[in-house]
């Protein structure tokens, strides 16, 4: 939520986004939409479960293996890029397990 708030104050005047008034009302009003996306939109925890296994996986666990065997390149030894394979096949299992329970429960609710 603070990147998105601080993206809003910048929209806003100097005057008004230095005050303690709007980072309170600015913060209050993110955190308060989002609960009520979260009554309105049906199935708001499976959809979340299901975006978290998808894309938690793939920026914490996939793309830094890749991106470090990529930067490395040819410098790494024979462990590093074994290593490296090994985590990034892991998390691409954990990631289509994740899915899948997450499409198995939204299809069993639906």
């Amino acid at each position: 939520m603070n990147p998105l708030a601080r993206s809003l104050e910048e929209l806003l005047p100097d005057r008004i986004s230095s005050t303690y008034w709007c980072f309170i009302l600015l913060r209050t009003v993110l955190v308060a939409s989002t609960v009520c996306v979260a009554f309105l939109v049906p199935f708001f925890g499976l959809v979340m479960a299901l975006i978290g296994s998808l894309f938690s996986i793939l920026v914490s666990v996939i793309m830094p293996t890749l991106c470090f065997l990529k930067i490395i390149g040819k410098k790494a030894t024979k462990t590093q890029v074994v290593l490296s394979v090994a985590i990034a096949t892991l998390g691409i299992i954990c990631g289509l397990l994740g899915t899948y329970s997450s499409l198995s429960s939204i299809a069993e609710n639906y």
